[in-house]
């Protein structure tokens, strides 16, 4: 059996579209994942199919793409203790910096390299190869893990030779991409109790100093009534949470974090957190009867 395949475990939005690219870059990919539809789905998309000891013999590297630290934790867990000697873990999931240091120990102490690896691009990025890779770990690390890494990337940033520098640097991105989306979801509340039309002011702003990156990809989800979850509203009490956490223990002020982390919070807590995050802009417009576009 060939040792230089890959597994990929959680074929979600974004894992699917990753696994899928490294198998259009040629690799073998063995999928794993616990909904039988989306094993099919890698499986027809040229992936392969097998019990998780006979894709862990096969793999040097192993790239997690769970929802949270916990799920990276089970699935080292499970994992390890079934990797050959020298194989990579890379795990992707956002989580606080030390709990990375903590797994990179463990992964190492089963004879293991470990890459903390978060990634920033989104569903499309992951579809299209052109992920941000934020990453930190051992040269070793990096040197059975780096092809696989190229093939989902537009860019691999190396932060470090120890595991944390890549969760630390995702929580700064996530204070920003968070942020920008709550200033979303409000500017267009503000722009909708105008009477300005939503379509409009999208393309005004996209063609302005006010634009974002979020901006420009999400708000076209609220002016079309699409709320299909490319990323879940649930994602961001997590990736805030972690994000105040962090600051808290270093007595560091983070208010527009913890604003927007109160509005998303509201937005879960009204129903909407199994939909796209664009949705929190219906937590501004509940606050003052303004009507989004689908709303009646």
């Amino acid at each position: 059996m060939p040792q230089s395949a890959i597994t990929v475990i959680g074929l979600g939005s974004m894992g699917m579209g990753m696994a899928r690219i490294l198998v259009g870059a040629g690799f073998e990919v063995y999928g794993q994942d616990i909904s039988e539809d989306r094993l099919a789905a890698f499986e027809a998309a040229g992936g392969r199919r097998a019990p998780l000891a006979e894709a862990l013999a096969a793999s040097r590297v192993v790239v997690s793409v769970v929802l949270n630290a916990a799920q990276t934790e089970a699935v080292l867990s499970d994992c390890a203790p079934q990797m050959g000697p020298g194989a990579v873990f890379v795990s992707c999931a956002t989580v606080p910096p030390e709990f990375a240091r903590q797994m990179a120990d463990k992964a190492e102490a089963a004879g293991l390299h470990y890459l903390d690896a978060p990634i920033s691009g989104g569903a499309v990025g992951a579809e299209t190869g052109t992920l941000s890779i934020m990453a930190s770990g051992s040269a070793a690390a990096f040197d059975v893990a780096m092809p696989a890494l190229e093939a989902m990337s537009k860019v691999v940033y190396r932060l470090g030779d120890t595991a944390g520098a890549g969760s630390a640097m995702k929580a700064v991105n996530q204070l920003l991409a968070g942020v920008h989306l709550t200033a979303m979801g409000e500017a267009l509340n503000f722009a909708a109790s105008q009477g300005l039309d939503l379509g409009k002011v999208t393309e005004i702003i996209t063609n302005s100093a006010g634009n974002s990156w979020m901006f420009q990809n999400r708000a076209p989800h609220v002016v079309e009534n699409d709320y299909a979850p490319r990323s879940m509203v649930d994602i961001w009490p997590k990736d805030l949470g972690i994000v105040c956490d962090i600051a808290a223990t270093g007595n560091v002020p983070v208010p527009l974090t913890e604003v927007a982390l109160r509005q998303y919070r509201k937005a879960s807590e009204a129903g909407d957190g199994a939909i796209d995050d664009a949705a929190v802009t219906r937590v501004y417009a509940r606050a003052c009867g303004v009507k989004l576009p689908g709303d009646v």
